[in-house]
Parts: C-alpha cells; structure tokens; sequence
C-alpha cells in the first residue's frame, strides 16, 4: 500500500524560506516519478514541481524560487522554498507514479500540508 507523508508545513512571514518533506513507503521508490502539487483557496490545484526516477540528476520546477530533490536511500522527497509571497499560501501535496514522466491522471496522492505566508 503506497503511503505518502507530508511535513514541514506552518507559517511563514513574506521573504521568508521554507523545506517541505514527503516520507514515501509501500513501493518501490526509485522507480516512481515524484512531483509537489499545490492548492489555494477557490484555485485549481497546479503543479509546482517533479522530479524524475534518476533521482537528484534531474531537478525541475514549474516556480523559479522552488527546488525539488530526492533522496532515495531515505525514500524521501523535499521541496525547498524561498522568497515566499502571500500568493503561496496554499495546501501541498506530495504525489508519486510509476515510470520517468509525471502522470497526475495516476499514481498516488498525500493528504497535504499547510503553508501560509503572512506577516
């Protein structure tokens, strides 16, 4: 059963930096592409960033100031934030799937974490 982990989520004051965490288990974790979603309030959810199987060889980010890395003897996936804006408040969620491109359609879902910049 695949089990998906959010943490490190919390308020945040504007300019400030931010490491998401996702803890992975139930499958096999270098094979799955991982990727960082995000929700705000009476928005779409979109995507922020993956990360393909080939693991930290390969970092990509929809957003300029977030970096996506992965430590697979850790089946651990991180999102780093900095610069944070009021406009990245929004709900996180870790998402995995199978094979070298990001599926949204498929995989896996966490249950989220919360961030909120404000001052």
């Amino acid at each position: 059963q695949v089990q998906l982990v959010e943490s490190g989520g919390g308020l945040v004051q504007p300019g400030g930096s931010l490491r998401l965490s996702c803890a992975a288990s139930g499958f096999t974790f270098s094979t799955y592409t991982m990727s960082w979603y995000r929700q705000a309030p009476g928005k779409e959810r979109e995507l922020v960033a993956a990360i393909s199987t080939i693991g930290g060889s390969t970092n990509y980010s929809m957003k300029g100031r977030f970096t996506i890395s992965r430590d697979n003897a850790k089946n651990t996936v991180y999102l780093e934030m900095y610069s944070l804006k009021p406009e990245d408040t929004a709900v996180y969620y870790c998402h995995a799937n199978w094979g070298p491109l990001v599926r949204p359609d498929s995989g896996s879902w966490g249950e989220g974490t919360l961030v909120t910049v404000s001052s």
